[in-house]
C-alpha cells in the first residue's frame, strides 16, 4: 500500500487528543466544585452566595462530562469548551458576589465589577467581607478553568478538523493500487473509496 503521513499521523493524533483531554476534564469538574463551596462551605452555595458564572457550571458539563464523551460529540464538545472559556473570561472580569459594606449597609453584590480590579491587587482583600479570600479564589480557579478550557477549545477544533479530513478523504485515499490488465495491456488505477471513520 502507498505511505502517506495521514494514515500514522491520525490515529495517533486523535489518540493523543482523547487521552489530553481527559485529564483537562476532571480538572475542570473539580475547578468548578470548588469554585460553588467558598472556603470549602457549601452555605454559601445553599444561600445563593455564589458567583453567577460559577453556578452556570459550565466547568462540570462544559469541559468536565461532555468533554469525557469527546469521541462521539466532538463538536458539542468544541462548542461547550468554547463556552466554558468564555463563561471563565466573564466570571473573572465581573469579579466575585461577596459581602461588601455599601452605603446602606453590608450588601451581597459584585462590587468589583468595573472597577478593574485584577490590576489593582490592593481591592482583592479590602472589600469582600464574606467569604474570605473570595477574590483570590475566584481568579485562580476561573483562571485555571479558562486556561484549561481554552486549550480544551484548540484541541477540539483540532480533532474536529481531523475527523473531517478522515471523513472527506476517506482512508480510501490510501488503498489506491496500480492494475495492469494483460489483456488490454494498459494501465489502471483503482481507488477505492471508503469512507469509514477511522477506528
Amino acid at each position: 500500500s502507498v505511505w502517506s503521513p495521514t494514515t500514522t499521523l491520525s490515529p495517533r493524533c486523535l489518540r493523543c487528543v482523547g487521552v489530553s483531554l481527559v485529564p483537562m476534564a476532571i480538572v475542570c469538574i473539580l475547578s468548578n466544585i470548588l469554585l460553588l463551596l467558598p472556603e470549602l462551605k457549601i452555605q454559601f452555595l445553599l444561600d445563593g452566595h455564589v458567583t453567577r458564572e460559577a453556578t452556570w457550571a459550565t466547568g462540570l458539563w462544559g469541559s468536565g462530562f461532555l468533554m469525557l464523551c469527546q469521541l462521539l460529540y466532538s463538536c458539542v464538545c468544541l462548542l461547550s469548551a468554547a463556552s466554558c472559556c468564555l463563561v471563565s473570561a466573564t466570571g473573572l472580569s465581573q469579579g466575585p458576589l461577596c459581602l461588601y459594606n455599601s452605603s446602606s449597609g453590608p450588601t451581597w453584590g459584585v462590587p468589583l465589577q468595573h472597577s478593574g480590579y485584577l490590576f489593582n491587587m490592593t481591592l482583592w482583600s479590602g472589600v469582600c467581607l464574606e467569604p474570605s479570600l473570595v477574590v483570590q479564589w475566584n481568579v485562580v480557579l476561573f483562571s485555571v478553568m479558562g486556561g484549561v478550557s481554552g486549550l480544551q477549545t484548540l484541541l477540539c477544533g483540532a480533532n474536529v478538523l481531523n475527523s473531517l479530513l478522515g471523513l472527506i478523504l476517506g482512508q480510501g485515499l490510501y488503498h489506491n493500487k496500480v492494475v495492469f490488465t494483460h489483456n488490454t495491456k494498459r494501465l489502471e488505477v483503482t481507488v477505492c473509496c471508503d469512507l469509514a471513520l477511522y477506528k
